[in-house]
């Protein structure tokens, strides 16, 4: 049989690259000494840019024209400052379980103060307050699903 490459035989690589294709793997890589080989699949998924850990929350003015039915009858329920999710995710009140929440309703708040935290993607994205104010509101529960751009708490 051919070595190839170290250790590594042709037929070895071969059948690797049979493994990889029926078990749909996107890239297999093998150490043998000081030589290492890797094989990538068709399944091979390009590598995600990595978002900054605080992201600012997104908000906007409940006057505005391109609110939803549902969001313009809120908007004229509440007075304050809607706070609205800046990405698709999980939102978290808590920087884990066994931890109190970031906020309550009556909590004061400063601009730049870490409110809530949403999971996208395997990340947590440490929400910041854009609003110095009172915590007049939370519109979601812990765990829920948030869209973008879903009103999530109101600030006065």
């Amino acid at each position: 049989m051919e070595k190839i490459y170290g250790q590594i035989d042709l037929e070895t690589i071969e059948k690797l690259a049979d493994i990889i294709n029926k078990k749909e793997l996107s890239e297999l890589t093998i150490a043998s000494g000081e030589n290492t080989i890797t094989l990538k699949g068709k399944k091979c998924i390009p590598p995600m840019p990595v978002p900054a850990a605080a992201v600012p929350a997104h908000t906007s003015a409940p006057a505005e024209s391109t609110l939803s039915e549902s969001e313009a009858s809120m908007a004229e329920e509440v007075s304050g400052k809607i706070v609205k999710s800046p990405i698709v995710g999980t939102f978290y009140s808590a920087p884990s379980p066994d931890k109190p929440p970031f906020v309550k309703t009556g909590d004061e708040v400063k601009r730049g103060d870490v409110i809530m935290i949403i999971e996208s993607m395997k990340l947590m994205n440490e929400i910041q307050s854009e609003y110095d104010g009172t915590v007049e509101q939370i519109l979601v529960s812990d765990g829920q699903a948030v869209e973008f751009d879903q009103p999530i708490m109101v600030i006065r």
